[in-house]
């Protein structure tokens, strides 16, 4: 990869994550740098595009549609931390997506966890905000449902269907990263077989190596 895509920070972001049984993970932020600077120019030589909130503030929505606009590629994002305000003290609590139907719209692949699901729509059932999400123009998503597996859901015909591919058991697993695997891992199977089933089968697999891998 050409490093003119590489960009210098004063400071490097830094996440302080406090993990909880049964319940999503708790999350402090510093150094919280700027929206990446990118010449967008040059995209199109690209398969796909998978875009990864870290932070939250990775990609601004005017960065997005301007790359919709010039691009013609699939794009993937994995909502990650944009999900998460930002408070006083730089803690990140959940909460209702700003203008989340512009950003749907210029998006291919949605990818989001069990909780941040829920920060997309002020529907309060699954099913209902993949409906939602569908119809801003949404062709694929991904629920990850933590050490239980993950769902995906595309249509077929006009018509919603869904696949969930459970994870293997391991003893006290740490996930952290797991999610990140996972979406590469999807997104370069669906740019390769464009099957979202064989490509779901495949992220499942190579998240639970990689929380195996953790150990050895």
């Amino acid at each position: 990869m050409s490093n003119k895509y590489f960009q210098k920070v004063e400071k490097i972001p830094r996440v302080h994550l406090n993990l909880q049984k049964d319940r999503e993970r708790h999350e402090a932020y510093e150094n919280i740098t700027n929206n990446l600077s990118l010449s967008f120019s040059d995209l199109n030589s690209y398969d796909g595009i998978l875009i990864n909130m870290i932070t939250g503030f990775d990609i601004t929505l005017n960065q997005l549609m301007q790359i919709r606009n010039d691009y013609s590629g699939l794009i993937f994002i994995d909502i990650h931390t944009l999900s998460r305000g930002l408070n006083e003290d730089y803690k990140r609590e959940f909460r209702l997506i700003p203008d989340f139907k512009n950003w749907a719209k210029c998006l291919d692949i949605v990818q989001v966890n069990q909780n941040e699901l829920f920060t997309l729509s002020h529907k309060k059932n699954e099913i209902k905000i993949v409906e939602e999400i569908f119809g801003f123009g949404v062709k694929i998503m991904c629920v990850t449902k933590g050490e239980l597996g993950a769902r995906v859901y595309y249509k077929n015909q006009n018509e919603i269907v869904s696949y969930f591919v459970a994870a293997g058991k391991i003893n006290k697993p740490n996930v952290i990263g797991c999610g990140d695997v996972f979406g590469a891992s999807f997104f370069y199977s669906y740019i390769r077989n464009k099957n979202a089933l064989d490509s779901l089968t495949d992220a499942v697999a190579n998240a639970e190596q990689f929380v195996e891998n953790k150990f050895l």
